[in-house]
C-alpha cells in the first residue's frame, strides 16, 4: 500500500485519494488512508508517500519507440539544438564522425532544425546544403534527418550513391530541393527521403531488441509505463534505419515472449508508405504479418497509420489559406491534382475501415484535416461501426468543425503539446501569427467534447511528460518564453487525463 500523500485519479471528478493498494499487477483499491489501511495483512508492504503525488502510469500515445532507441549512439550522431547551434557545427560533427568512419560508410545524425542554426536565421530563406557537408567529409555519404523526420539533408556523396541528381523526379509525395541550375541541394523532403534512406546499414532484430530495453528502461525513469508505436510495417523499411519497419515488430514480439518486454506497447501497423494509394493500402493490408503476442497486456496491436499530408514547418502541409510566402502544401498521396489526391485518400481510409481496423492518420494541415475527417463521417454512413474510434494524428490546425464531427462519432485526436513549446517561435514566420497562435487548439478540443490524447512523438522530441503538460497549462515558447494562443490553455486536470486516462481507453 501507497499511503500518506495525494493519490491522483483522473476519473471524472479528478477525485484526489490519500491511498491506494496493489496486488500483483493489479490496483485493488483507492481511497482514504484508513480504509486502504484495513485491507493490509501481515505481509503487506507500506510506502510512506511523506506527502508526494502519486499519478497513474503515464501513457505516451505516439511515440515511435524503436527509432527513438536508434537516433542515440552507436547508431547515429546528435546534430539537433542545443547540441548544435549553426551549420558551421553540424560540418565540425560530422567531420569528426567521418574520421573515426572507415572509407566509405555512413555518417548518420539526427535531430537539426533550420529554425535554430544561426546562418539560417541570418539569412532568411537560407537552407543548409551538400555543398555544406561536402568538405566535411568528401569521401563518406552523409544522411542528416531534421528533428520532423520529415526531411533529409545529404552530402553529395550520398546523392550520387542513391543516384539523385538534376534528372530525378521525386516520387509521390516527394519534393527534391534544387538550385537555380536545376541541381539537388541535397534537401529531400517527405517522401524522397527514402532515396537516401533506404541505402542506410539496417540494424539487426538482436539490436532493436537491446535498443528497445534501453529505451524503456529510459521511460520508466520518466514515469511513462505504455506507449504506442504509431506504424511498424514491411512499408516502413526504408525510413531512417527501418524505424517504422516489420523487424521491429519481431523484436517487439521476440522481447515479449521473452517475458523481457517491461512496458505496455499498443501498435498501429503500416500498410503503405508516405506518398501510397489506395491499392497499396488494400496491399498492404492483405500481406500483414502480425506476430501473435505471447502477452496483449504488454504487446497489442490495435489498428493502421496511413499519411495524409506533410508537416507544417515543410510547408508541406494541406492548408486552406496559403503559407506567407505561397503554395498551400498538398497531400502526400498518389494523384494528380488536388481533387484526386482527396479522392485517393479517401478510399484509403474507406478500405481500412471496412477491414475492420482502427485508423491513426497523419494529418496536420486544416484541409487535409477536413478530407480526412469527413471521409472518416462517410465510411462510417457506408459501414457503420461502433467500435472504430478513428482518430486524427497531430491534428496541428483542425477546426471547428471537424472537432465537432470527431465528437459526434466518439473519434478523437492526438496533439503534440512538446512540439508546440518547441518550434511555436519559428512557426510564427511559416505560418503567420495568427495560425502560430492556433496550432494545436487542445482548450478547443476539449470543449467540443474530443478525448485529446498527447503525446512526444519521438524522437521529434524527449519523451518528456511534464514538458508537455506544462506546454498545456501555459503555451509558452522554448526560445523566447512568450505565450503562444494562451487561449488554448487547459487545466492540470485535462492535461492529465490526456496523458493517462484518454490514451488508455480500450
Amino acid at each position: 500500500m501507497l499511503t500518506g500523500g495525494q493519490v491522483l485519479t483522473v476519473d471524472a471528478d479528478f477525485t484526489v485519494a490519500e491511498a491506494v493498494a496493489v496486488r500483483g499487477r493489479e490496483i485493488t483499491a483507492v481511497g482514504t488512508a484508513a480504509e486502504i489501511a484495513a485491507l493490509a495483512g501481515p505481509s503487506t508492504r507500506v510506502v510512506d508517500l511523506a506527502g508526494r503525488t502519486v499519478l497513474p502510469g503515464i501513457n505516451d500515445s505516439h511515440l515511435h519507440g524503436a527509432a527513438y532507441a536508434m537516433t542515440k549512439p552507436p547508431f547515429a550522431i546528435d546534430v539537433g539544438h542545443p547540441a548544435v547551434r549553426s551549420i558551421a557545427d553540424i560540418a565540425e560533427a560530422v567531420r569528426k564522425a567521418a574520421e573515426a568512419a572507415g572509407p566509405g560508410e555512413w555518417v548518420i545524425g539526427l535531430g537539426w532544425d533550420p529554425g535554430y542554426l544561426a546562418e539560417c536565421l541570418a539569412e532568411p530563406g537560407r537552407m543548409p546544403s551538400r555543398s555544406d557537408l561536402d568538405r566535411a567529409a568528401p569521401e563518406n555519404p552523409v544522411c542528416l534527418t531534421d528533428f520532423s523526420s520529415h526531411m533529409v539533408w545529404a552530402n553529395s556523396a550520398a546523392l550520387r550513391a542513391a543516384g539523385v541528381d538534376r534528372a530525378t523526379e521525386p516520387p509521390p509525395g516527394g519534393v527534391i530541393d534544387r538550385d537555380p541550375d536545376g541541381e539537388p541541394t541535397g534537401i529531400l523532403r517527405e517522401a524522397a527521403q527514402r532515396f537516401v534512406q533506404a541505402l542506410l546499414p539496417s540494424p539487426t532484430v538482436a539490436q532493436r531488441r537491446e535498443a528497445i530495453r534501453a529505451l524503456v528502461s529510459d521511460l520508466h525513469e520518466r514515469g511513462i509505463t505504455s506507449y504506442t508505436e504509431p506504424g511498424l510495417g514491411t512499408a516502413g523499411s526504408d525510413t531512417l534505419f527501418g524505424g517504422l519497419s516489420a523487424d521491429n515488430l519481431t523484436a517487439y514480439a521476440e522481447l515479449t515472449a521473452e517475458g523481457a518486454l517491461r512496458a505496455r506497447v499498443s501498435v498501429l501497423l503500416l500498410p503503405a508508405a508516405m506518398g501510397g494509394s489506395a491499392a497499396d493500402v488494400r496491399k498492404g493490408l492483405d500481406g500483414l504479418q502480425v506476430p501473435r503476442s505471447a502477452d496483449e497486456r504488454r504487446l497489442r496491436v490495435i489498428g493502421v497509420k496511413i499519411f495524409g499530408d506533410g508537416v507544417p514547418p515543410n510547408r508541406t502541409a494541406w492548408m486552406s489559406e496559403p503559407y506567407p510566402e505561397g503554395g498551400h502544401g498538398a497531400l502526400c498521396v498518389h494523384g494528380g491534382t488536388p481533387a484526386l489526391q482527396a479522392d485517393e485518400l479517401r478510399e484509403m481510409i474507406r478500405i481500412a475501415h471496412e477491414a475492420g481496423y482502427q485508423l491513426g492518420v497523419h494529418v496536420t494541415g486544416d484541409r487535409a484535416i477536413d478530407t480526412v475527417v469527413d471521409a472518416f463521417a462517410a465510411a462510417h454512413e457506408a459501414a457503420p461501426r461502433p467500435d472504430a474510434r478513428h482518430y486524427v494524428i497531430h491534428g496541428d490546425f483542425i477546426g471547428p468543425g471537424s472537432l465537432a464531427k470527431l465528437a459526434a462519432h466518439g473519434y478523437g485526436v492526438n496533439m503534440n503539446p512538446g512540439i508546440k513549446w518547441t518550434i511555436s517561435d519559428l512557426m510564427d514566420q511559416i505560418v503567420g501569427e495568427t495560425r502560430s497562435a492556433y496550432q494545436w487548439p487542445v482548450r478547443s478540443a476539449v470543449q467540443a467534447g474530443v478525448a485529446v490524447c498527447a503525446s512526444s512523438d519521438a524522437p521529434i522530441t524527449e519523451p518528456d511528460w511534464r514538458q508537455g503538460v506544462a506546454g498545456m497549462l501555459l503555451r509558452e515558447s522554448k526560445a523566447s518564453g512568450r505565450r503562444s494562443g494562451a487561449d488554448q490553455c487547459v487545466g492540470l486536470a485535462d492535461a492529465l487525463r490526456a496523458y493517462t486516462i484518454n490514451p488508455a481507453h480500450p
